[in-house]
């Protein structure tokens, strides 16, 4: 016999009530997220809360501890350029202590945000690069050969047991209007100043798109390395126009180098020295590999380019269009033109 309780539901009912939510918290995936109070970290929490399927903690950014039980631990800290120039600290430290703890609590899969400055921006680069080009970031930029670092680290861990997998992601720069990048800026900066030499493409990836990638790497545990760009890519000529930069003066490379390095040391120059080759040599990646798990890119380059800078927002405007704004401006202004006169000739009338 059940005794009712006062809510109308039997004993019998509450406990299979109860027994359904514990079973439903317990088919939920356990996912800890580092680098989550970054504009990054905070779209995937909140699409990760969305989906329904996870359970999600964040680490404490004080301490940098996992301490609680996991399935899966999604690294966003190293890939985040600007946050740890922020913070003043390496793509490096702290990820052996994490995944040491992530294992210590049942860890069976990792997410890792890198980048794909990691390929390196060398002439003889092949376009465009995929997932199977090998490693070669460029020994200035201290930034790439850390995320080359921390990528062995992961693959170390994964293949140090049968039962790991993880994801890497390899993003191009990204950004939103709530997460501008300063890597970004430096690049458009650095572009199209070389003599005789044609401007590099570049390619500008949203961070909805890249939260939505990191979602799926999750829900899917995918295992191995993929590239995320979007469909594409965007001359440096037309990034220099979207943000209104005006035509450089382009110079030797030599003497560019030495301009800029002149700059740069009295804080005037916005690219540092290491940056450099990343503006004269193609790196366009492929998205193929993470297309065919599903992903699709919503946001082109130029549109995200343009939210994430102060880039104006007719700058992405065609000269089609253009002219017809203009036509349709000059219309109005005749239509208004006409009725003002008639107005005035209706008062003078009046008048007599």
């Amino acid at each position: 016999m059940s005794v009712t309780a006062p809510g109308g539901l039997g004993s019998d009912e509450l406990e299979r009530a109860g027994l359904a939510v514990g079973d439903l918290a317990a088919n939920l995936v356990k996912v800890v997220v580092s680098g989550g109070r970054w504009p990054l970290g905070k779209r995937v929490i909140e699409r990760l809360k969305i989906d329904g399927g996870f359970d999600v903690r964040e680490i404490n950014q004080s301490t940098d501890v996992i301490a609680e039980p996991l399935d899966v631990f999604i690294h966003l800290a190293p890939g985040d350029h600007d946050a740890l120039v922020e913070r003043r600290r390496s793509a490096v430290i702290g990820t052996p202590e994490l995944l040491q703890a992530a294992t210590v609590q049942g860890a069976k899969h990792i997410v890792l945000l890198s980048s794909a400055m990691v390929y390196g921006a060398w002439p003889n680069n092949p376009i465009p690069l995929t997932e199977d080009t090998a490693l070669r970031p460029d020994f200035g930029f201290a930034f790439a050969r850390q995320l080359a670092t921390v990528e062995q680290l992961v693959d170390d861990w994964r293949e140090s047991a049968d039962d790991r997998s993880a994801t890497v992601l390899r993003p191009v720069p990204a950004m939103a209007a709530d997460g501008a990048s300063s890597l970004v800026r430096a690049l458009a900066a650095g572009m199209g100043g070389r003599l005789g030499e044609d401007d590099v493409p570049a390619q500008f990836l949203h961070l909805d798109d890249l939260a939505q990638a990191v979602v799926l790497a999750t829900r899917k545990k995918l295992d191995g390395v993929y590239n995320v760009a979007p469909d594409g890519f965007v001359h440096s000529a037309r990034v220099r126009s979207l943000w209104g930069m005006a035509p450089r003066l382009r110079l030797p490379d030599r003497m560019s180098e030495i301009v800029s390095d002149i700059r740069w040391r009295f804080q005037r120059g916005p690219i540092p020295p290491g940056l450099r080759p990343y503006v004269r040599s193609t790196w366009l990646v492929s998205n193929g590999r993470l297309r065919s798990e599903g992903w699709t890119p919503t946001v082109t380059n130029e549109q995200a380019f343009v939210e994430g800078t102060d880039a104006k927002w007719w700058t992405m405007l065609t000269p089609k269009r253009k002219q017809e704004i203009a036509l349709g401006a000059m219309v109005t202004a005749i239509v208004i033109g006409m009725i003002t006169a008639l107005v005035a000739v209706r008062k003078y009338r009046r008048r007599r």
